[in-house]
């Protein structure tokens, strides 16, 4: 597997991503792998290299690079409250409207589309956290390319503000899958259960199930959540989806 360092050019700048592609040559599905809001760091790469020996090649871009680049986060942080660690999540977040995060959509397509080692199946995407509405926006936005979707443990997926990340889902083609986790401030089992009854009115194929005894951030090695038995299942989840959808 080679993994590349790369810079991709954007409407809004360049961003700062890794591409990870089989070193045969032969063509593949390109998936997109969205990083949680500490954006690239080794468990990442890892997870984002995992997934593109099952037969993909994978981009993991930095979705905050209007921000910043490297490492996000110059000291520990603390997401339960702690003013410091908000008043950088906000500045990380904060530029990612829902139409900046769909036109870095075109642009993450459109980059995978020009790669040799890309096939001209339909692509996937996978957020984690924060990212997982970005997947789901990126379905939306380029529903002619990106074939499946999947979001574990996303936050704000339902919200009552009227750019909710779910109002996209007449636009959405892809197939969706969304592992949530329990006790998940950031997606509430109240959120849950409308974004559950969202996605029947919609009427297109997805599956949505609440991990049992899993935190929010369980599939993520580093993530003090993390919690192997169930971070296994998602990825078998997410392989099968895209083995299933990607054609």
């Amino acid at each position: 597997m080679i993994e590349k360092e790369i810079e991709i050019k954007m409407a809004d700048g360049t961003c700062d991503a890794v591409l990870y592609e089989a070193e045969d040559g032969r063509k593949r599905p390109g998936v997109i792998h969205l990083p949680d809001i500490m954006g690239i760091r080794p468990s990442h790469r890892a997870m984002a290299k995992r997934l593109s020996e099952q037969g993909y090649t994978v981009l993991l871009p930095n979705p905050f690079y209007r921000t910043a680049r490297g490492v996000l986060f110059d000291f520990p942080p603390n997401f339960a409250g702690d003013p410091r660690t908000m008043q950088r999540f906000g500045e990380l977040a904060g530029p990612l409207t829902p139409e900046v995060m769909e036109r870095d959509a075109g642009s993450y397509v459109n980059y995978l589309a020009t790669q040799k080692s890309v096939s001209g199946a339909m692509m996937g995407a996978v957020g984690y956290c924060y990212s997982g509405q970005m997947a789901l926006r990126f379905a939306a936005a380029r529903p002619d390319r990106i074939g499946a979707v999947a979001s574990f443990h996303g936050g704000g997926l339902l919200t009552d503000k009227p750019n909710s990340p779910h109002l996209v889902l007449p636009r959405v083609k892809a197939q969706l899958y969304f592992g949530h986790a329990v006790k998940d401030q950031s997606m509430p089992q109240e959120a849950i259960d409308k974004l559950n009854a969202a996605l029947k009115s919609w009427g297109g194929k997805y599956e949505s199930e609440v991990y049992a005894d899993a935190l929010h951030g369980w599939t993520v090695a580093d993530s003090a959540a993390y919690k192997q038995p169930q971070a296994e299942r998602a990825f078998g989840k997410l392989t099968a989806l895209f083995a299933a959808a990607l054609k």
